[in-house]
């Protein structure tokens, strides 16, 4: 089976690395696609965060890291992924899951599974890391 985790990782935190952790034991093979989003100001390239991905998981042959733009159904046809992996931390991180899922499930046959965060970890977001970089604190307690 071929997962496929799609985001922005802007950045890649220990919480999106928990999630990748604990979704290999379910896959043959998972890739960590990072979607082009232009309404998005990133402090990093797409091609700078695939290069830091594919980095912290060299050693682990089953983890591919792409970059793709346009629809993530679509990814996961280019991919052969049958399934989309998507992590929750909270109630609202469900239910706008769960309305992607529905639509992505209606226009492709591809399904969602859902990882819920780790507690210690469901404060962490790539948002939050990204301002408290901005404002100078050190992040890289949140970064893996």
């Amino acid at each position: 089976m071929v997962l496929l985790f799609p985001g922005t990782f802007d950045p890649f935190t220990i919480g999106h690395a928990s999630i990748v952790e604990r979704a290999l034991p379910l896959c043959d093979r998972l890739v960590i696609a990072i979607g082009y989003n232009p309404t998005k100001s990133s402090a990093d390239s797409v091609e700078q965060r695939v290069s830091h991905i594919a980095a912290l998981y060299a050693s682990e042959p089953r983890v591919k890291v792409i970059a793709y733009d346009g629809l993530t159904v679509d990814a996961c046809r280019r991919e052969g992924a049958q399934w989309m992996l998507r992590g929750v931390r909270s109630v609202a991180d469900y239910e706008y899951e769960r309305n992607l899922a529905d639509i992505n499930r209606a226009i492709s046959g591809i399904e969602t599974i859902l990882l819920y965060s780790l507690p210690q970890l469901s404060y962490i977001s790539s948002s939050m890391v990204r301002e408290l970089a901005a404002h100078g604190h050190d992040v890289s307690q949140y970064l893996p």
